[in-house]
């Protein structure tokens, strides 16, 4: 059923503003990639109060970008950094790894400013195998996502986690999506020999032309990789890994798209028509097809 702008809104005013709250928070977290703007518009239209959308939801802006792992660009740095839990400094800031630098960012408009020379603790050791992980990284995304990627290697407390992503919006195709992925790196800890790789990969879809269908998609793989004190080798060997799981998952996908299409799709019609009979394609404009339905 469809509403009325003005309907919508008398609907929305005949509730709490914490409830308003809690179920404009949820349409803004579950924006489908690419159209968070349309839906940020929309949940202001019916909510018809900036002021409590600004005050209260901001929160849920903030949550979504973190999750979706958003790049953004500084002014002055060559390559983008993300918007991760694992950069994020509070009241707002967050810090790119590569230029040392920490920065103001606006979740609504997805802009950096007031960018400020940032230290960390990080020791000598732990700078090496950021800087050699970087490297293999940088390497990865430009070759295994076609320069549509942005990756970033974080440490924090001798922990390494690397954050990639990568999108692809085409609104006049109407389709969008995200994939994203998430691997904490078994270094720095002085441990040899074979380790954890832990990973999370996450994948969502929106094709929405005469229709609407999203595809969500994830998968926490733990593999071992061989780690030694050479910081290079063991960068290669680590990306050699995760490319080798990010392929098994990207294929897994296509296998279950070729399934559904094969199989899912076709138990899904009907094999005969209520009547129990194959329609007559060349005897089409002699069936009284209303009178058949009454």
């Amino acid at each position: 059923m469809h509403f009325s702008r003005r309907a919508r809104t008398l609907e929305m005013s005949e509730i709490s503003d914490a409830e308003k709250v809690r179920i404009a928070s949820d349409f803004i977290k579950h924006a489908p990639p690419g159209e968070f703007n349309e839906v940020f518009n929309s949940v202001r239209m019916l909510m018809n109060n900036d002021d409590l959308l600004k005050d209260k939801c901001i929160t849920a802006v903030s949550q979504y970008n973190i999750g979706q792992f958003v790049p953004v660009k500084l002014d002055g740095v060559p390559k983008q950094t993300l918007i991760t839990s694992h950069n994020d400094l509070g009241n707002g800031r967050f810090y790119d790894e590569v230029s040392k630098k920490s920065f103001k960012y606006d979740h609504v408009r997805k802009e950096a400013s007031d960018l400020q020379p940032h230290t960390t603790s990080t020791n000598n050791i732990d700078e090496q195998w950021r800087v050699a992980l970087q490297k293999e990284l940088d390497a990865y995304v430009d070759s295994y996502y076609l320069k549509t990627g942005t990756g970033v290697v974080f440490v924090k407390n001798g922990v390494f986690v690397v954050c990639i992503e990568s999108h692809q919006f085409q609104p006049k195709n109407f389709t969008n999506g995200r994939i994203r992925s998430e691997w904490t790196i078994p270094v720095g800890d002085g441990k040899s020999g074979q380790q954890d790789l832990k990973g999370s990969i996450h994948a969502q879809v929106h094709y929405y032309e005469d229709g609407n269908v999203q595809l969500f998609s994830s998968k926490e793989p733990v593999v071992k990789v061989n780690v030694s004190a050479d910081f290079e080798k063991t960068a290669q060997e680590v990306f050699r890994v995760i490319s080798e799981e990010e392929n098994k998952y990207q294929k897994s996908l296509l296998e279950n798209y070729s399934n559904m299409s094969e199989h899912t799709f076709r138990a899904l019609r009907r094999q005969l028509p209520v009547t129990r009979a194959k329609m007559d394609w060349n005897k089409a404009h002699t069936y009284r097809i209303g009178q058949e339905m009454k």
